[in-house]
């Protein structure tokens, strides 16, 4: 019963169609169901797992005919890990259950030792953090903080050591740690102040490190489950050459005040920067589950583009609202049921922040910038918070969360029949009447993703209210807009529109 979704490619005499199931928010999903294979008789068998909705990941006890399954409501708040021994197989046994009051997010942070424990990420505590669960549903807590782990990368079990990243130096910030199974012997392995991740071997003896700031790109280099680096891999010396010979500022990292909690952000001030001058400010923002912008990692195009910009004369500040990650899970499920408004808020106050305590702000000439969700949240910035930004350029945007799968919008908003007010009173559509300044929309039309419904929709609410703006559709190209000359284009004219108008 899931409805399915017609996009036309125009690769020909006649555009083609591609028509795929898509279920959005509210509206019926796939049904999946377990089954197992019988390799003598060939049947095949159905398991039966209680209620449920999601079958997000399963995994074999390494010493046991036993299959471990976890299962997901539909408000995706229970979580059940169940137990199937195909030895003596009737019906599989809920061994342990972890809920919320909001929403339980699914990793691929699952191992199972060989003692038939397993080793998962749990943010019962407040903060995601690693944990031991036996068979018999009992846990025991391994790293404890008022930070989150970022990535569980395996254990050692010769040492019982347990290997993993986290933001316990700032959320800006990612390093390497391992820490014995027991929860002692934490020890860091990577640099402190960057951003470090870690490919381990089998066997966690060995990992390649990828190690960046937000000013230097990515050094690569083969260290042991010590963190001594043995060799360097690549350590892009010549790239760091030549990016000196252009006039680049550094991008700084501070806090700011949001509107109810301190936020982290970024900028990148022209070269030559006059703190007695006033300079136009270019916001970029994502802002969703799931993603920072303010991180001290290289981000070549992002932040290559960016500079360009500061060369151009802008200030372009980047701010993480609540709703973003690192920083426990109360910071991040503060949006739930309200997806925009808080985000919105955030954005707002440490912008205005920004320019009230800087004297070379000129805070008549205020951009803001995003993708994606951030498209969504800069087009909720020019309408219904429209008191502040001069521009607004929204790529690839989510202007009505019932547009968007169903999976992704009700674990943070449940269903539109639920929850009608937190659809409706922040939706960019439903604020079109209140556009002011100069805005930028832009799609592309081949969006599996975010799909172009999402921009023509809005286009026809903003031509409804004779608003005045402009759009840019490229054909056949993805949620990614890329291949080719496409990448190339649409920066240049987000750049030329900022120019234009900023």
């Amino acid at each position: 019963n899931v409805k399915e979704v017609t996009m036309p490619l125009y690769k020909g005499l006649y555009p083609e169609n591609e028509t795929f199931k898509y279920p959005k928010a509210g509206e019926d999903n796939s049904i999946v169901t377990l089954h197992y294979f019988e390799t003598n008789s060939k049947l095949v068998n159905e398991i039966k797992l209680k209620e449920y909705e999601y079958i997000p990941r399963l995994k074999w006890l390494t010493s046991e005919n036993t299959l471990i399954v976890q299962t997901l409501n539909r408000h995706q708040n229970e979580l059940n890990f169940h137990k199937i021994n195909f030895n003596d197989y009737i019906e599989s046994k809920v061994f342990y259950t972890e809920r919320s009051e909001t929403y339980i997010e699914i990793d691929d942070n699952l191992e199972i030792l060989s003692n038939n424990e397993l080793v998962l990420s749990s943010e019962k505590d407040g903060f995601k953090h690693l944990y031991r669960l036996d068979l018999n549903g009992q846990t025991h807590q391994i790293t404890k903080g008022n930070w989150d782990v970022i990535d569980f990368y395996g254990v050692n079990e010769k040492d019982r050591m347990v290997y993993y990243s986290s933001s316990e130096n700032g959320a800006i910030n990612k390093s390497i740690f391992k820490i014995a199974l027991n929860g002692k012997n934490k020890k860091q392995i990577s640099t402190t102040n960057g951003y470090s991740d870690a490919e381990f071997s089998t066997g966690m003896n060995y990992f390649i490190k990828t190690y960046s700031t937000a000013n230097t790109p990515n050094q690569y280099t083969l260290c042991n489950n010590k963190g001594v680096e043995l060799f360097k891999i690549e350590d892009n010396n010549k790239l760091s050459a030549t990016l000196k010979n252009y006039h680049l500022s550094p991008k700084e990292f501070f806090k700011i005040k949001g509107e109810a909690d301190s936020l982290n952000a970024s900028i990148i001030k022209p070269f030559n920067f006059d703190p007695t001058k006033k300079y136009p400010v270019y916001v970029h923002v994502y802002g969703g589950p799931g993603n920072n912008t303010v991180l001290n990692k290289y981000k070549g195009q992002d932040y290559l583009f960016h500079q360009l910009l500061a060369q151009k004369g802008y200030i372009v500040l980047s701010i993480d609202p609540r709703g973003t990650m690192y920083r426990g899970a109360q910071f991040k499920k503060s949006t739930y049921l309200k997806l925009g408004k808080l985000e919105l808020e955030d954005v707002l106050t440490a912008t205005k922040n920004f320019y009230s305590e800087n004297n070379y702000v000129d805070s008549n000439r205020i951009g803001i910038q995003g993708w994606s969700f951030g498209g969504y949240l800069s087009s909720l910035a020019m309408t219904k918070g429209n008191e502040l930004f001069k521009v607004g350029i929204a790529v690839a945007p989510v202007t009505n969360w019932r547009y968007y799968d169903n999976i992704y919008t009700e674990r943070y908003m449940r269903t539109p029949q639920e929850n009608e007010s937190g659809y409706d009173l922040n939706s960019p559509i439903n604020f079109a009447k209140d556009l002011k300044g100069k805005y930028l929309l832009i799609h592309g039309a081949a969006d599996d993703n975010v799909h172009l419904q999402n921009t023509m929709e809005l286009i026809e609410k903003l031509v409804q209210s004779n608003k005045n703006f402009d759009a840019f559709i490229y054909p056949n190209k993805n949620h990614g807009i890329y291949g080719g000359n496409t990448r190339n284009h649409l920066f240049n004219m987000i750049l030329n529109f900022t120019i234009n108008n900023l």
